[in-house]
C-alpha cells in the first residue's frame, strides 16, 4: 500500500486527499481494493466518534451511553424492548447504561400507558442538550463529507452504507432511521 501523499496525483505535498480535487487512486488489485476500503470505513468511523468520545469523556460516559441518548433522542418513548433490538446487546449491559444515564439526570423511564408491562424511554431537558452536542460535530462532519463527495455522493455513499447492513436487517434499519415528516 502506497503512503496517502502518493495516492493523489495532482495534490500537493502535504495536502490532505479528502482537501483535494482530486481523488484518491483506486487500487488495481480487487484484494487490495476491498482491504482499502475495509481501512478507510475503519478510519472514518474512528474520527466520526472522536468529537462525542471526548465529550462523553468529559462526563464519564462510553459509547454505548452515546448510543442509547441517540436512539432515545431519535425516537422519544422508545421501549426498552425496542432499544434491545437496535443495539443487539444483553439486558444486563443496557440495564446498567440506562441506570447511569437516568441517575445522572439525562433519561427518565416511564411506564407505558396501553401497556403497563411497557417501559418508555424519554430524554430529560439534560439529555436533549446532551444529544444535541454528540450529533453536532457528526451532523457537521457528514454535510461536509456529502458536499465534498460531489454530484450524486450522497446517493452512492447511502446506498454502499445501506448495502453493507445484512439483508435481512435492512427492511428494519429503513423504519428506524426513515422519520416521516
Amino acid at each position: 500500500m502506497q503512503p496517502p501523499g502518493k495516492r493523489l496525483e495532482s495534490a500537493e505535498k502535504g495536502a490532505s486527499p479528502l482537501a483535494s480535487v482530486a481523488r484518491p487512486r483506486v487500487p488495481t488489485s480487487e484484494e487490495e481494493r476491498l482491504i482499502e476500503a475495509i481501512e478507510l470505513l475503519f478510519f472514518s468511523y474512528r474520527d466520526f466518534t472522536s468529537d462525542p468520545d471526548t465529550i462523553l469523556e468529559e462526563i464519564g460516559f462510553g459509547r454505548a451511553h452515546h448510543r442509547v441518548v441517540h436512539f432515545v433522542g431519535r425516537n422519544p418513548g422508545i421501549t426498552v424492548a425496542s432499544l434491545l433490538d437496535i443495539l443487539r446487546i444483553t439486558k444486563q449491559s443496557l440495564a446498567r447504561v440506562l441506570r447511569e444515564v437516568i441517575e445522572r439526570g439525562y433519561l427518565v423511564q416511564q411506564t407505558g400507558e396501553k401497556d403497563r408491562r411497557q417501559r418508555r424511554l424519554y430524554l430529560t431537558e439534560a439529555g436533549a442538550e446532551l444529544w444535541e452536542r454528540l450529533v453536532a460535530p457528526q451532523r457537521e462532519r457528514v454535510r461536509e463529507a456529502l458536499a465534498a463527495s460531489g454530484p450524486g455522493g450522497e446517493t452512492a455513499w447511502r446506498e454502499v452504507m445501506f448495502s453493507l447492513l445484512d439483508e435481512a436487517q435492512r427492511p428494519d434499519v429503513e423504519k428506524i432511521i426513515i422519520k416521516e415528516p
